[in-house]
């Protein structure tokens, strides 16, 4: 199984691939995975990021011979001519790279377009030759699809995951797929036989903000002002500032009453994902919480009111923010 299997393929039988998301670190990661599979291996690898190096030389690289091997793997990087802010003035060079991935399924060389971007400009003759002639790889992920994905994404390449720690993972990276991965890789140096086991995230892998402030919420609601106000502390102490923090607990708070009164309504805890399109860890726990709606809206509120006051001026100290915490 290759990694572009796990996502929605075009045509995977044709070696000429456009990778399409906005996740620019998930495209990279697949397009190096793509690019180092077996069958490229004598390959020469070429990469040209447009922005930089410009169209010209593009071309000039998908039309010349190889000095060192009879086909070559060429990595395109910043493919703007496929968005809407393709400058006209380039319109030469547009028309010359149609005319050659109109033809490309025939070349002998494999090429490798990341096109991190939300949106592909339809309208233009050369994305609709790109789009018909490429196998399009879309890497859109929804968010309760991630652990999903993460899971495969380690088992191709030849890893084993426990769910805990697969849990804790995607915990620990805030469900972001490229924090994800990049955690994943810190895993993988620190792994003995390919295995990930909860244990070495725990010890490899630190409590995100997200994560520390939920910490916070939690022990406040539980009325643990102490360990509330200790873990506060070390948040302020390692440089996190008000402003940020309030924006985690407004986001956490806002979560919490959200699926409350989704969970009031009739949803059950699959609607209230999908409806939501956060990670389904996130529902559960909030559907755990036993806080009613009306003092999650109070806590809201005075949430909304410390963060204006801070950002207009009216409050400076961290005080203010730690007693909030102490009369959740």
């Amino acid at each position: 199984m290759t990694l572009l299997s796990l996502f929605k393929n075009t045509n995977n039988n044709n070696p000429q691939t456009l990778i399409w998301g906005e996740d620019s670190f998930l495209n990279d990661y697949l397009a190096h995975s793509y690019a180092h599979e077996k069958k490229f291996v004598e390959l020469d690898r070429i990469t040209v990021d447009c922005e930089t190096d410009g169209l010209d030389n593009l071309i000039a690289n998908l039309t010349e011979s190889s000095l060192f091997s009879s086909q070559k793997l060429i990595v395109v990087k910043n493919p703007f001519f496929l968005t809407s802010k393709a400058p006209k003035k380039m319109k030469k060079q547009f028309d010359q790279l149609e005319r050659i991935f109109v033809h490309i399924q025939g070349s002998d060389n494999v090429v490798i377009i990341i096109a991190s971007y939300n949106k592909l400009d339809r309208r233009k003759k050369l994305t609709k030759t790109v789009l018909s002639n490429f196998n399009v790889v879309e890497t859109k992920i929804k968010t309760y699809e991630v652990t999903a994905i993460a899971k495969s994404m380690i088992a191709a390449e030849g890893y084993t995951i426990s769910q805990p720690a697969l849990q804790l993972l995607v915990q620990r990276s805030d469900q972001v797929m490229d924090t994800i991965l990049s955690n994943y890789n810190k895993l993988k140096m620190a792994a003995t036989d390919n295995k990930i086991t909860e244990k070495l995230v725990e010890q490899n892998i630190d409590l995100s903000l997200a994560q520390n402030v939920f910490a916070i919420l939690e022990s406040a609601l539980k009325h643990n002002y102490r360990e509330a106000a200790e873990r506060l502390d070390n948040q302020l102490r390692e440089g996190s500032n008000p402003i940020q923090l309030l924006a985690v607990f407004e986001n956490q708070i806002e979560l919490i009453l959200v699926v409350k009164i989704l969970a009031k309504r009739g949803r059950n805890e699959p609607q209230i994902v999908k409806e939501l399109g956060v990670h389904p860890y996130r529902v559960k726990l909030a559907l755990r919480n036993k806080i009613s709606v009306e003092k999650l809206e109070e806590l809201l509120e005075a949430a909304i009111k410390l963060d204006y006051n801070y950002k207009n001026g009216t409050y400076h100290a961290n005080n203010f923010l730690k007693m909030f915490v102490l009369n959740v």
